[in-house]
């Protein structure tokens, strides 16, 4: 009997501890010094200006400063590599792209980290999409009439991307692959290399984010064909989608913000409510539209489906295409 009513005393203090004023004081002692936000590219890019619009925003709703550091190189992966490492504490956090976060698992071997055994997803950011335009002379006004026309063509078209692997990369074999397109991938070392290729008529056209070819497109210099994001970007909004066209493709570059695995749940929890309340800001909003993202939101959860579902449908067409990245 007594032994028993040691238990229920036990068990009694284990339900009431969580509600005394200590321990909830320390769980709300984070964050309780600077945090680090590890920006996996180099300063001065779209996902390096995204780290700071949201370290901005952190610093201003937790009173301690949260400090974007650039870890950039291979893809991504070398950022939240450094991300995975750290120790659980909240106090390292990262700000990373489809990239390192779900394609290139397939691409990269050997991968440093698991995205979905060493990460902890925190919340969706927001996301760019492609576009795909073509040179002038190229006879086609969209991205349906492009793959006709390379149906019908004698030598497949070339469409310049800005990189073996990237996102721009897999979005032209996902289209020979699931479309019959006869196309030509030829890679570029960037955005701006790969644009240029297009302009000059090297290539017939270029599968690149919507933000480096829109200037070009507003000029005339490039058509614009197709938007491969599930809503038209408001940027350019009379751009259809290729889904609008019947060509089913999505193919963005998201961003993310994540931890090392074991992240504790209040941290998780705080962090993913402010950066929601940012992206549905229409502050947020309208500063990510000026970098030609659109904002996304989401729990913790969805991040993780997202991670995944993305991972497979491009380890697919990487397979297909045999595509790998040293």
């Amino acid at each position: 009997m007594k032994m028993a009513a040691i238990s229920r005393a036990l068990a009694l203090t284990a339900g009431i501890l969580p509600l005394l004023p200590g321990v909830a004081q320390a769980q709300s002692d984070w964050p309780s010094k600077p945090v680090r936000i590890i920006a996996s590219f180099a300063p001065g890019g779209s996902s390096d200006l995204v780290a700071r619009q949201v370290a901005q925003h952190l610093t201003n709703r937790y009173g301690q400063q949260f400090i974007v550091e650039n870890r950039a190189g291979a893809g991504g992966n070398i950022g939240v590599d450094f991300v995975a490492k750290s120790a659980p504490d909240g106090y390292t956090l990262g700000l990373a792209t489809s990239g390192p976060l779900a394609n290139n698992k397939s691409l990269y071997n050997p991968m440093p980290f698991d995205p979905e055994k060493d990460l902890t997803p925190i919340a969706l950011v927001g996301e760019i999409p492609l576009m795909i335009a073509v040179n002038p002379s190229v006879k086609a006004n969209t991205l349906a009439e492009l793959i006709a026309l390379s149906k019908s063509s004698p030598q497949p078209l070339s469409i310049g991307n800005p990189g073996n692997g990237t996102i721009g990369h897999l979005a032209v074999e996902y289209l020979r692959i699931n479309n019959g397109a006869q196309f030509q991938s030829i890679p570029y070392k960037g955005d701006a290399p790969a644009m240029a290729g297009a302009l000059s008529g090297s290539v017939a056209g270029v599968s690149a984010p919507v933000t480096s070819l829109t200037p070009q497109v507003q000029a005339g210099k490039l058509r614009a064909l197709a938007v491969t994001a599930a809503n038209r970007f408001s940027g350019l909004p009379e751009l259809v989608t290729a889904n609008e066209q019947g060509v089913p493709l999505e193919a963005t570059v998201w961003s993310a913000l994540i931890g090392p695995a074991g992240l504790p749940g209040h941290v998780v929890k705080s962090l993913n409510e402010e950066i929601n309340k940012y992206t549905n800001s229409s502050e947020g909003k309208a500063k990510l539209a000026s970098l030609g993202m659109s904002a996304l939101s989401g729990t913790p959860a969805q991040l993780q489906q997202k991670m995944a579902s993305e991972a497979a449908k491009w380890k697919r067409i990487v397979e297909a295409a045999k595509i790998s990245v040293e």
